[in-house]
C-alpha cells in the first residue's frame, strides 16, 4: 500500500475521478473520488464501523466537530447531514483530498490543512480512523496534537484495525491519561470513545 495519500500534499497518482457510494442509517451518500487519496476505490471498511456502530450526532447538535484525516470526506459528509446546524472541520494534509471532500460536503463543512485550523476552536466531537501506518511516533503525535482541542465534556471516536495494534493504542492513550473505553467491536476492528482527564463517564455497553 502506498503511503502517499498520508504524507504528500500534492499527490503524483493521476487525479480519475469516480463515485464511492454507500449507505447510513437508510441514507444514501454518493462521493467523488479520485488517485491519490485514501481508500478511492471504496468506502474503507474501518471507516463503514466507525460510521455504523458509533453513535452520530443528532438534528440538535451545535459546535464544532471534527473530520481527523478527512480524505474525500465521507466522515465529514455523514456528520453534516446527521447535524446540519454544527460546523464541521474536514482535515487532512493532501491537497486533492481536501478538494473532493469540499465537492462532497455542504457548507457547514471547513475544509483545512492541520494549520489552518484556529487554535481557538475546541471540538465537542472528533470522529476519526487514524492513519496507523505512518507509525507510531507520528499517530502518536498527531492524537497528541489533536485530542487535547477536545471541550470539557467532547468525545472522541476511533476506529482501529484489531491486527494493527488497537489494544495497545487504547493502552497508550490510557498512559496519556486520557479516558479510553471500547465502545464496540466489528469485524476486526475496535472502536473507542476516549475523553479527556477528569471527564470519565460511564463507558457504553460494548457490542460484538
Amino acid at each position: 500500500m502506498s503511503g502517499e495519500h498520508y504524507f504528500t500534499a500534492e499527490p503524483a497518482a493521476a487525479e480519475i475521478r469516480h463515485d464511492v457510494v454507500f449507505t447510513i442509517d437508510d441514507q444514501e451518500f454518493r462521493l467523488k473520488a479520485a488517485g491519490g487519496v485514501f481508500s478511492a476505490s471504496r468506502l474503507d471498511p474501518g471507516t463503514s464501523v466507525l460510521l455504523q456502530r458509533a453513535p452520530l450526532p443528532g438534528a440538535a447538535t451545535t459546535g464544532f466537530l471534527l473530520d481527523l484525516g478527512c480524505g474525500y470526506g465521507p466522515i465529514a459528509a455523514v456528520l453534516a447531514a446527521n447535524a446540519p446546524q454544527a460546523t464541521i472541520y474536514a482535515v487532512d494534509v493532501n491537497q486533492r483530498a481536501l478538494d473532493l471532500a469540499g465537492e462532497n460536503t455542504g457548507p457547514n463543512v471547513i475544509t483545512a490543512l492541520p494549520d489552518e485550523v484556529p487554535e481557538t476552536v475546541g471540538f465537542a466531537q472528533i470522529w476519526s480512523n487514524p492513519p496507523i501506518r505512518i507509525g507510531k511516533p507520528e499517530l502518536h503525535a498527531l492524537l497528541l496534537r489533536w485530542l487535547p482541542r477536545l471541550t470539557p465534556d467532547g468525545t472522541a471516536w476511533l476506529v482501529v484495525a484489531k491486527n494493527l495494534g488497537a489494544d495497545s493504542l487504547q493502552r497508550w492513550l490510557v498512559e496519556q491519561g486520557f479516558s479510553a473505553e471500547r465502545h464496540a467491536n466489528h469485524k476486526g476492528f475496535r472502536i473507542f470513545e476516549v475523553r479527556k482527564a477528569g471527564d470519565v463517564r460511564p463507558a457504553a455497553a460494548q457490542n460484538s
